[in-house]
């Protein structure tokens, strides 16, 4: 589980401009309606409603936004209705690569996502095509600094149920099965650890090399602007090893 990494690129993390951070956190309200919807507004009864805001305080969400969408999502009622949606297809190089959007409408989102795929050299395919190449795994990762103490910090993660725990460079990445995600998150929490990321992500179980070839990752960097320019994408997953992931 070690090696590269898109979440300990931190100077990338913080520099953000302000129209990507919108989008950001434009994307989360979305998840937040979501969670609303499932399971109420109220954290301390809706686990999911918990790891979604921990995820927008890990991308900086101020707590009035995340409030705001909150109260907005329990005030929906016969407003848009949202729901999540995952396509798999293959990229440039033969790439695998997944999409989670979330919706108002599946028949726009789809014939623009299959518009993605196909603009970028690829195509997209039917469920289960790519999927079996990932693992789904939660994903924590704490900022390293002077204060915190790396066998400490692997010792609370690894007894609050965590699978592993990579030291990086400038952050430690702690990795835990689905359902072990919000008891490891809180309980780290609980232990005064922030977060640069906390999410639930697709991790691939063996990576293309795409570093080797500038023209295919010029190719898989323009798919993956596509799909970040498009409203409804929440996250791209792919098992691209790009340049600056590189060891």
């Amino acid at each position: 589980m070690s090696g590269h990494s898109k979440w300990a690129n931190i100077q990338n993390k913080k520099n953000k401009t302000d129209a990507a951070r919108g989008k950001i956190f434009t994307k989360i309200g979305r998840e937040i309606a979501i969670a609303v919807k499932e399971g109420g507004g109220d954290p301390a009864n809706n686990a999911k409603l918990r790891d979604v805001i921990a995820k927008a305080k890990a991308n900086n969400m101020p707590n009035d936004n995340i409030n705001r969408s909150i109260k907005k999502a329990m005030g929906e009622g016969s407003g848009a209705s949202y729901e999540e949606i995952t396509y798999e297809g293959y990229g440039p190089g033969g790439t695998a690569v997944i999409v989670e959007v979330v919706t108002d409408n599946r028949n726009r989102t789809a014939a623009e996502i299959r518009h993605i795929f196909d603009k970028s050299g690829g195509s997209m395919g039917a469920s289960g095509c790519v999927a079996w190449m990932f693992d789904k795994k939660g994903v924590l990762v704490v900022e390293r600094s002077a204060t915190i103490d790396e066998d400490e910090l692997m010792m609370a993660a690894l007894d609050a149920g965590a699978e592993d725990f990579v030291p990086m460079d400038d952050a430690f990445e702690i990795y835990t099965g689905p359902a072990e995600f919000s008891a490891v998150r809180e309980a780290l929490e609980g232990a005064g650890y922030s977060f640069l990321s906390a999410e639930v992500s697709m991790i691939p179980q063996n990576t293309v090399d795409a570093a080797s070839d500038p023209d295919l990752v010029e190719k898989i960097e323009r798919m993956l602007d596509r799909f970040d320019d498009n409203d409804d994408v929440q996250e791209v997953y792919h098992n691209a090893a790009m340049p600056d992931e590189e060891e």
